[in-house]
């Protein structure tokens, strides 16, 4: 499953030639969803030991370690769907002038509660785990718990505003 994607389950002795000309003909007559989610605030440090690559977008991006979490912090971001590990958000609406290219090397461990920017998107790592995006700050806001229902704190659909809690440049 991908955000671009769509899945087709069949059944071992379907016709696929007749599946695949009747998803061609209904494929122009699908409506956009209009599933509204709800909207989630997440408090985020920033910089310092909670986001260590802060500096070197900022270098990047030609401008302060201030004005990328400005920048950061401005949009409302869409939760487009979860993925890599559960909990874990593929947020669009990352303006143009953050999109960074991910890390040349990526680390062998990312702390949980990671908020980091990956090319055209940015996300919160659930889980401590390996990871190649550009570390910018961390949430204390569990993303993924077993004893909640449903688990994850995003859905797809959801929306995602960044609140700057704290600031360490």
């Amino acid at each position: 499953a991908g955000m671009n994607n769509l899945t087709v389950f069949a059944l071992p002795d379907t016709d696929l030639n007749r599946l695949s000309d009747g998803l061609k003909n209904l494929w122009p007559h699908i409506k956009a969803d209009t599933h509204q989610g709800r909207h989630v605030d997440i408090p985020v440090h920033y910089g310092g030991e909670f986001g260590a690559d802060l500096a070197e977008v900022a270098a990047f991006h030609r401008t302060t370690p201030a004005e990328i979490v400005r920048r950061h912090t401005a949009p409302i971001y869409t939760v487009f769907m979860m993925g890599f590990q559960p909990g874990f958000p593929y947020l669009g609406g990352l303006p143009e002038h953050l999109h960074t290219p991910r890390r040349a090397e990526p680390r062998t461990e990312v702390p949980a509660g990671s908020v980091g920017i990956g090319g055209s998107q940015t996300g919160v790592y659930p889980f401590a785990s390996p990871g190649g995006w550009q570390l910018i700050g961390r949430t204390d806001i569990a993303l993924f718990q077993t004893a909640s229902y449903p688990p994850t704190l995003l859905l797809a659909g959801d929306t995602v505003r960044f609140v700057a809690e704290e600031v360490r440049l």
